[in-house]
């Protein structure tokens, strides 16, 4: 029996030594500890916060620091201020009708136009 208890131990110990050889690292997600002593400038940035009472605030506190609003003037429509003067001179225009527009400008004594777009023949040189 002896012999069957060390056997047994040998081939423990030998399965247990493969399996770390093989085993696979496996991360481990701990938190980290605490400090037991918290820290001097957080106590003291704490304490500071909490004793820390705003101002209160007046309205008298804007004068001066915000301009006063004023609604800007309607602007007045250029069409309807001169509605009289335009309507007379509407009516006093002159009627075109269509086909009129070429008797018109037969009857003006206009001079004859030139004709400008036609080029002129230059010379040719005779040096070749």
């Amino acid at each position: 029996m002896i012999s069957r208890t060390s056997s047994a131990r040998k081939a423990v110990a030998a399965v247990s030594r493969l399996a770390a050889r093989r085993a696979v690292p496996v991360r481990t997600f701990m938190a980290p500890t605490v400090s037991r002593r918290a820290d001097f400038v957080q106590e003291l940035y704490l304490k500071e916060l909490k004793a820390y009472k705003p101002a209160a605030i007046k309205e008298s506190d804007a004068v001066g620091q915000v301009a006063v609003f004023n609604l800007p003037k309607a602007p007045k429509s250029p069409e309807e201020a001169d509605l009289a003067s335009s309507l007379k001179e509407y009516e006093q225009m002159a009627v075109e009708v269509e086909g009129q527009e070429g008797d018109a400008a037969a009857q003006s004594s206009a001079p004859a136009l030139e004709d400008w777009l036609v080029e002129e023949e230059e010379e040719e040189d005779k040096h070749h």
